[in-house]
């Protein structure tokens, strides 16, 4: 057997386990939504978009946070400013030609990400003298340089992290698992202008042990139908959910921070100056907090608008409209009609995709990345 015929039959065999995994199985770019992350591509597909046999081509995997309320979501979409569109025309202008951006998970309009990763093959031309292929560039100035292009445009996507990979590495293929992370904000005064499209607002108090005993419900492996929007494309609702917790975190600071001790506001009372819901209320020009929550969901793969679907009936949970019984019944109707309302895009955010990486390819201790050895070589180390 060829060396060619074995990685088809090594890429094939990977594709095979994916789909019971696999999220994100609508493939309707145009109504993407967050967290759900489609499901596996034809098999023939996957082989050509995994391989590159080009050994002139690095390819990159390249970890990008971006505010989502800025984009008509990630995939690539006609008259339509995206996530993948704004990083392709940003390495176009890097490399002086077109290139074609992977995704690990797609995101809707509205949703966020803290890290989201991609990959990209390279292949560095002589701008001097045409035609000649050059070594591939070192990560660190694929960082600076791309960087340097998506600040010129808005400023509200940045690349965080960069790696060589082999060119059978896929950003989507390879992720072992997502998380996400959804922020609640309860309290009766309007949302700062800061937290606009940050946070989901919600007037009414909220049951934070109530919704921790919902969330134990809808951990483990189970038929997700009544948390699956229609649009889903996936073969299967069945879905792992590893870790769904909500709990009460401090909420973020504001600039200039009125948490922290200053001789300016040194004359406030200690007990409004400490984030709490009703700190500042007797301070004038203080607004009153809102008490904050963070939903953290994780699995390897979601299903379409899996996490805003929990979220919706957490948050029902905590208002006193259901019960825990209640999310139990929803459950084991397998219906999304069943569900509460779906929760906003704008307090989803997608906060890391996990990747088996060697241990020598992470930053050293001055946070600098390893130059790009050897396509071959870097192949055997991560295989």
């Amino acid at each position: 057997m060829t060396e060619l015929a074995k990685r088809i039959s090594e890429c094939s065999e990977q594709a095979s386990k994916i789909p019971e995994e696999k999220e994100e199985d609508h493939q309707n770019d145009s109504v993407e939504e967050e967290e759900e992350y489609p499901e596996e591509v034809p098999e023939t597909r996957t082989v050509t978009e995994v391989m590159s046999t080009n050994k002139r081509i690095q390819r990159y995997l390249i970890a990008v946070e971006y505010i989502g309320t800025r984009f008509s979501g990630s995939q690539k979409q006609l008259n339509c400013r995206t996530v993948v569109g704004v990083l392709e025309e940003a390495f176009h202008k890097f490399i002086g030609q077109p290139v074609s951006i992977s995704l690990s998970s797609r995101t809707d309009a509205g949703v966020h990400a803290a890290s989201n990763v991609c990959h990209v093959d390279v292949e560095r031309m002589s701008k001097r003298k045409p035609g000649e292929v050059l070594p591939p560039h070192d990560s660190s100035v694929v960082r600076r340089a791309v960087n340097h292009f998506l600040q010129k445009s808005e400023g509200d996507i940045m690349v965080t992290d960069v790696r060589c990979v082999p060119s059978d590495f896929h950003a989507r293929f390879r992720a072992q698992e997502r998380m996400y992370f959804y922020r609640i904000l309860s309290g009766p005064e309007p949302l700062s202008v800061f937290e606009k499209d940050r946070a989901w607002h919600v007037t009414e108090e909220l049951d934070l042990r109530a919704m921790q005993e919902a969330c134990k419900v809808l951990v483990g492996c189970h038929d997700f139908s009544s948390f699956r929007a229609s649009g889903c494309q996936a073969n299967s609702p069945i879905r792992t959910l590893d870790e769904l917790h909500v709990s009460e975190v401090v909420s973020t600071a504001l600039f200039p921070s009125i948490n922290q001790d200053s001789p300016v506001l040194s004359s406030i009372d200690n007990s409004s100056k400490l984030g709490m819901p009703n700190g500042g209320s007797n301070v004038f020009g203080i607004r009153k907090k809102h008490r904050s929550y963070e939903v953290i969901a994780r699995a390897r793969s979601f299903l379409y608008h899996q996490v805003r679907l929990i979220v919706g009936v957490l948050k029902a949970v905590g208002t006193g409209e259901l019960t825990v019984s209640d999310v139990e019944r929803i459950l084991k109707a397998k219906a999304v009609t069943a569900a509460s309302p779906m929760a906003p895009a704008c307090g989803l955010s997608l906060g890391f995709v996990k990747y088996d990486l060697p241990e020598d390819d992470q930053t050293d201790a001055a946070g600098s990345l390893e130059t790009c050895p050897d396509p071959v070589s870097r192949k055997r180390r991560l295989q």
